[in-house]
């Protein structure tokens, strides 16, 4: 930086100076574009970083319920697309939803909110509930014959009298749900969920042995 600054001052150098000059400024300058690069990439690494962290840090929070006044009545209907990946052009919102007593025979319910909804006595045969929320809800004495209950959380609900006869069950939650009563006669049940089932306190007698508990 010396000879730099000797031909910033030196007006007057020769023509060998000034060429050193010059190869000392883009030299100079150099330098400097590598340094802005270098603090860019530091910046933008941590940025990638931290988004990279995020969902690790997030906690899994429920969207405030759909203010649609006819949400509701989507139950009835279902969605129509991305059926098995329970992949939709909207999301199926039945939370606090009153279905007691009707008939959703072969809905595609996948991905739908279902906690607090009342589906006691429901028609639910051959639905298909793949990655349902069914945290708290309420399916009483529902009857799930044939019906597709795959990855779904019922923790905390209330599956009491519920008939879930040759249907599927594969990665569901049963925490703390009410399984009084309960009917799997027939009923494909995977491995893990046979031991979340036979865990439950609540399944007892008959139930026990249709889900293929060992022991008492």
């Amino acid at each position: 930086m010396a000879v730099l600054q000797k031909c910033n001052a030196a007006f007057g150098c020769t023509r060998p100076q000034r060429v050193r000059c010059q190869s000392v400024k883009a030299s100079a300058a150099r330098e400097e574009s590598t340094r802005s690069f270098a603090a860019v990439a530091a910046a933008g690494f941590t940025a990638l970083s931290l988004l990279s962290a995020a969902p690790a840090m997030a906690e899994f929070r429920l969207p405030p319920i759909d203010s649609d006044p006819n949400r509701c009545e989507r139950g009835y209907t279902g969605n129509t697309i991305g059926q098995a990946n329970a992949v939709s052009d909207k999301l199926l919102d039945l939370r606090k939803c009153n279905y007691s007593g009707k008939n959703l025979s072969g809905k595609t319910l996948a991905g739908a909110l279902l906690s607090e909804t009342d589906m006691s006595n429901t028609n639910l045969t051959e639905a298909v509930l793949t990655k349902s929320y069914g945290v708290g809800a309420i399916l009483s004495g529902a009857d799930l014959t044939n019906a597709v209950v795959d990855r779904v959380d019922f923790s905390n609900a209330k599956l009491d009298g519920a008939k879930f006869v040759n249907a599927v069950v594969t990665g569901t939650t049963f925490d703390g749900a009410d399984l009084t009563g309960s009917v799997w006669e027939d009923a494909l049940i995977g491995n893990e969920d046979v031991k979340r089932l036979c865990s439950n306190p609540t399944l007892t007698g008959e139930s026990r042995f249709q889900v293929g508990c060992r022991g008492k």
